[in-house]
């Protein structure tokens, strides 16, 4: 800073209190001895010993130059006073810090954030001050936290079951528990059990980091599965604690387990007491008996890997209960086998003593008030229960005190049994044919635009060893009751190969015409040829050697050709259709790949229940609701909340839903479905039957119930559908015979519903012919649409690579339909095969198909 900034004002002269010879003036009122005065010093000025000391300025007056940024330096690392009452600007404090702070922050001595950064003492004492004080809190928590009596909500209590009306269905919960004392319980059965849950059980203190660290990895990497609760922390919250899902119980269990880790003998004891086996059995002695029909003191290693297989979930292991139960239950019985070695819990010579030979239980025994259908309306709501409220188990349900209020109508349930039983009474005589032996039955209705399962046919009950609940079972090809999803799909989202003018796919009519001759080829939408598993053009078969030339698709629908819908799935994407079925309501587990040629022909399984659920769209004007059977429930006479009605959605518009339902009225009243006009009432519908006659099925409804009936033969114990074909003395099976008698047999009894009729369709998209149709049906192509129209409704099969031309549509009506276009131009697109192709190879099913289902 140059001199003249820091001189007075008045030009150049002594500046007042200064030297005059260039040099710092001196302070205000502080002369150095010797320097004139101005004026006499006032009494604060002087000490005892009469030296002059300084007087803190109030501030700086104008006259008071000010310092340089070196001089400001040099005078805080001294310590002392400068530039005013604060040193520089953003600078530390000048002086000393005063009186010493029990806790120096912000930091003395430290300029602008570093004042605020606590130094690594500060951090230390802050993080002891903290981890002794959560030290101390959970020490004096874990002595306060005392272990509790016995949890009384592990008392056994009933589930009351309720019909729709309000009245009482049925109580379970007449659980079988015995508790004994562990030296009756065999070592084999306390070691499988350890081997399948907690391995370091007899070792670990209560709670097992490792196990729980495993358990993620095994999650993570699609290994066998298994808990990260240790014996000890399960037998506490089963035992002591409730279910609630809280950071206190969280907390209570974890000291509760600590306390008594170390009383191995009694909480094995009691998890073996306590824990849920199935079959309403509490316990391993419950259980022995249940599955074994011996004490537990008696099972031996091979049958207590199977018991402690059933600890993770007696509902999916229960071999008994379904195939697909016995093949999940015999990988989990070699897996704790394994374990067993592995763990030192058994030699693999003990091991090596089961064999191959699952040790199968003995059959279970029905309680009296769970006999005919009761137990699967049980079954079926206990379902829906728990997949609804993830948080309610099957071990939850066994211990009661559930009120559950279902959607069931004891009419209707009397009624289709009645109709399932009077058929199987006129019809089936086991006693006099083999093939009417192992027929099975399943059936379900659904309120439309509501989803409430009204009634259902689950078997003839546990009570005559039927186990599996029909109507809800999957694994049984629904056939051509799969058709009309692929017409609601062109009508609903247009086929590709023909675009409208904004360049979207056009949305066709069922007045719309398809080659329908039998061994017709099938073509892509970019108009080449669908190639079949052997590498050649894939032929479609129809169930007779017919050719009836060009149809309607609404004729096709009545007489369940096959040929117009496989050409009509490839023209709208069988991607497109499995999107429509998983919005009507189809689970895509249940579905067969889109992809092979023969998907709209019904490969795919779904249940009784999801065919009549998803048939409710049309019958409720493109509105889709999922099935419900529960209505409300109450625990302990508290309401659970998650149990509302759910919301319907728009799949399909108005128009659209209700030209399907004419179509299948037409099916109904005209077609495979006719044997339903003894009814008097309208109703729609659809027949299928499957390849080799595996299965039947019938879906129909009326304005106000849709009910689906499925049939099919499968002895138990041996997965595996077995043919209809000569049962109650029929050569061949289809849809249109048993199944649609039950419907019909229950619907007389139910009656038309309200209103009674169906509402007339408006129109809905646009009539766009296949390629090759003309423009006006011709004489003979007419007479030959009459005489196909009859309907047989029979299963369709597909020729083999080797068959011959026997059935080949004749040169003038074998016009394939690979290109989509108006009526009054139907165009020769170029490249398109010649009509008088001899070619005749073929191949049976799809790509992946498997089989070739029909109606």
């Amino acid at each position: 800073m140059s001199e003249h900034r820091r001189r007075s004002p008045n030009g150049g002269g002594q500046p007042p209190g200064g030297h005059g010879d260039g040099r710092r003036p001196y302070p205000p009122g502080n002369p150095p001895q010797g320097a004139p005065s101005r004026g006499r010093p006032g009494q604060d000025e002087l000490r005892a010993d009469g030296i002059r000391r300084s007087r803190a300025t109030a501030r700086e007056t104008a006259q008071q130059p000010r310092l340089t940024r070196a001089e400001m330096r040099r005078q805080a690392q001294k310590g002392g006073g400068g530039g005013g009452a604060g040193g520089r600007r953003g600078g530390p404090p000048v002086g000393g810090p005063g009186k010493k702070r029990f806790v120096d922050y912000p930091r003395w001595g430290k300029s602008g954030f570093r004042r605020w950064i606590p130094s690594w003492k500060q951090v230390l004492t802050l993080f002891l001050v903290f981890f002794g004080g959560t030290v101390a809190a959970v020490g004096v928590a874990f002595a306060l936290t005392p272990v509790p009596d016995a949890n009384k909500q592990f008392d056994e209590q009933n589930n009351i079951y309720f019909w729709a009306d309000g009245s009482e269905m049925t109580r379970k919960g007449t659980t079988n528990r015995q508790v004994v004392p562990l030296s009756d319980i065999s070592r084999a059965a306390q070691d499988t059990t350890i081997a399948a849950e907690n391995e370091t059980f007899r070792t670990d203190k209560g709670i097992d980091p490792k196990g729980i660290a495993r358990a993620v990895y095994k999650m993570a990497t699609g290994g066998e599965t298994q808990g990260g609760s240790t014996i000890t922390q399960q037998y506490v919250k089963n035992y002591y604690l409730s279910k609630d899902q809280t950071v206190t119980r969280k907390v209570k269990e974890l000291f509760i387990t600590l306390k008594i880790a170390d009383q191995k003998d009694e909480v094995l004891k009691g998890y073996l007491n306590t824990s849920w086996y199935g079959r309403n059995s509490i316990g391993v002695q419950a259980a022995a008996q249940a599955y074994y029909g011996k004490d537990a003191s008696q099972i031996d290693i091979c049958q207590g890997a199977m018991l402690a297989g059933l600890l993770k979930g007696a509902g999916l292991y229960d071999p008994s209960l379904t195939p697909e139960n016995h093949k999940r239950m015999q990988e989990r019985w070699e897996y704790v086998l394994n374990r067993m070695v592995v763990a030192n819990l058994a030699s693999q010579a003990d091991v090596d003593k089961c064999g191959k030979a699952f040790p199968e239980p003995i059959k279970p025994k029905a309680q009296s008030n769970m006999t005919g259908e009761i137990s699967y309306l049980v079954e079926t709501a206990n379902k829906y229960l728990m997949a609804k409220d993830p948080t309610i188990s099957d071990n939850d349900l066994q211990r009661g005190g559930y009120k559950i209020y279902t959607t069931f109508e004891k009419t209707k349930v009397d009624a289709l049994k009645n109709a399932v039983d009077g058929f199987q009474k006129d019809n089936l005589h086991p006693d006099k044919r083999d093939k009417d032996k192992f027929v099975q039955m399943g059936a379900a209705s659904v309120v439309p635009n509501d989803g409430a399962i009204v009634a259902i046919y689950g078997g003839e009950g546990i009570e005559n060893g039927h186990y599996t609940n029909n109507a809800d079972a999957p694994g049984i090809p629904v056939g051509s009751t799969f058709k009309p999803f692929v017409l609601a799909t062109a009508m609903q989202t247009g086929v590709l190969t023909k675009m409208d003018d904004d360049g979207k796919p056009t949305r066709i009519s069922t007045d719309s015409r398809y080659m329908a001759n039998n061994l017709t080829e099938i073509f892509k939408p970019d108009g080449s040829p669908a190639i079949g598993d052997n590498g050649q053009p894939y032929r479609q078969r129809n169930d007779s050697t017919s050719a009836p030339g060009y149809v309607t698709l609404k004729e096709a629908m009545k007489n369940s050709y096959n040929v117009p819908f496989v050409q009509l799935n490839q023209d709208v994407g069988g991607k497109n259709v499995e999107a429509m079925v998983l919005r009507m309501g189809l689970r895509p587990t249940s579905l067969a790949p889109s992809s092979t040629i023969t998907f709209p022909l019904g490969t795919s399984t779904p249940s009784a229940i999801r065919m009549a659920s998803a048939y409710s769209v049309f019958a409720a004007h493109g509105q889709q609701t999922d099935p419900y059977s529960v209505k409300r429930v109450t625990k302990d006479g508290v309401e659970q909340p998650l149990f509302t009605k759910p919301t319907a959605k728009k799949v399909l518009d108005p128009a659209v839903a209700d030209n399907i339902t004419d179509v299948l009225e037409n099916v109904a009243k005209n077609g495979t479905g006719k044997k339903t006009n003894e009814l008097g009432f309208p109703v729609a519908g659809k027949t299928g039957t499957t390849d080799a006659g595996t299965s039947a099925w019938w879906v129909g409804y009326t304005n106000s119930l849709v009910t689906s009936v499925g049939m099919w033969r499968e002895e138990p114990g041996k997965p595996g559908l077995l043919s209809l074909d000569g049962t109650a003395g029929k050569t061949e099976i289809h849809g249109g015979d048993f199944p649609t008698d039950v419907f019909t047999r229950y619907m007389k009894v139910i009656g038309p519903g309200n209103p009674r009729n169906f509402p007339d369709p408006e129109d809905a998209g646009v009539k766009v012919d296949a390629s090759g149709a003309p423009s006006t049906a011709s004489p003979s192509a007419s007479a030959s649409a009459s005489t196909s129209a009859s309907p047989t409704e029979s299963p369709s099969t597909t020729p083999s690579p080797t068959s011959g031309p026997t059935g080949s549509p004749s040169p003038s009506a074998s016009a394939s339909c690979f290109l989509l276009c108006p009526t009054r131009t139907p165009p020769t697109r170029p490249g398109k095969p010649s009509p008088t192709a001899t070619d005749t190879s073929t191949q049976g099913g799809g790509p992946g198909g498997g089989g070739l289902p029909g109606q």
